[in-house]
């Protein structure tokens, strides 16, 4: 996979050493000449341009990329590129980062924004997942997808404690694609059981999480989630 980031302060450089991790192609593309630390991810590739400008994405060849992300610490720089790469160059996936929350509600679809990442709301979403037993947490949005990644620890007296996967009526629109236990991933198959202190890791539309809530925790259903 070749992916485009737009950024190379220390985010887009941190994403940039992970994916390469992962075996994808990188390209770094960073506008001010003091934050071209190359040797710092020499395996990247890097270009020093500005990446709000048609030009560099053009010889960025951003086209061929399968994913961009916009990282810079711009909110405004962030949307535009956004909106170039998915307008102009047709990329299947942007994601862009959201430096200040009160500009969080720009970044969709109309921005050319597959997947929005706030900093304040992760943070505040790890937290309520480190101390929160027994509740739902939204821990990220699918723009393009409408659906939201959320989490459950299941308190001892959750009602589906023992129950198998696959018995448990899982509301439409909902999946369960992965339990941590023990700090082991486990395959989610309908003839494993359901332990108390499993964290559930689940996809789910908007419209179904009060009722997803409802059915993990035996508490009766609420608005929304906890979030930030």
């Amino acid at each position: 996979m070749r992916v485009a980031i737009a950024g190379a302060g220390n985010v887009g450089r941190s994403i940039a050493l992970e994916l390469l991790g992962n075996g994808h192609e990188v390209l770094l593309i960073e506008r001010e000449p003091r934050a071209l630390k190359v040797d710092t991810v020499p395996t990247a590739e890097w270009l020093l341009a500005d990446a709000c400008e048609l030009e560099t994405l053009v010889t960025a060849r951003i086209q061929t990329c399968n994913v961009v992300v916009a990282a810079t610490g711009d909110d405004k720089v962030n949307l535009v590129v956004s909106l170039l790469a998915k307008t102009e160059f047709g990329v299947d996936r942007v994601v862009a980062r959201v430096n200040h929350p009160k500009n969080e509600w720009l970044f969709n679809e109309s921005w050319g924004v597959d997947v929005s990442v706030s900093s304040p709301r992760l943070l505040a979403a790890v937290v309520e997942e480190a101390v929160t037993v027994g509740d739902l947490v939204r821990l990220l949005t699918f723009k393009k997808g409408g659906a939201n990644l959320v989490e459950l620890t299941l308190a001892d007296d959750a009602p589906l404690v023992g129950k198998l996967i696959g018995h448990v009526p899982w509301p439409d629109d909902s999946a369960l694609v992965a339990v941590l236990r023990g700090g082991h991933v486990v395959l989610p198959t309908p003839d494993a059981a359901l332990e108390a202190g499993d964290e559930l890791l689940l996809v789910a539309t908007s419209e179904v999480e009060s009722e997803l809530d409802a059915l993990l925790s035996g508490h009766p259903p609420r608005q929304r989630p906890l979030q930030l």
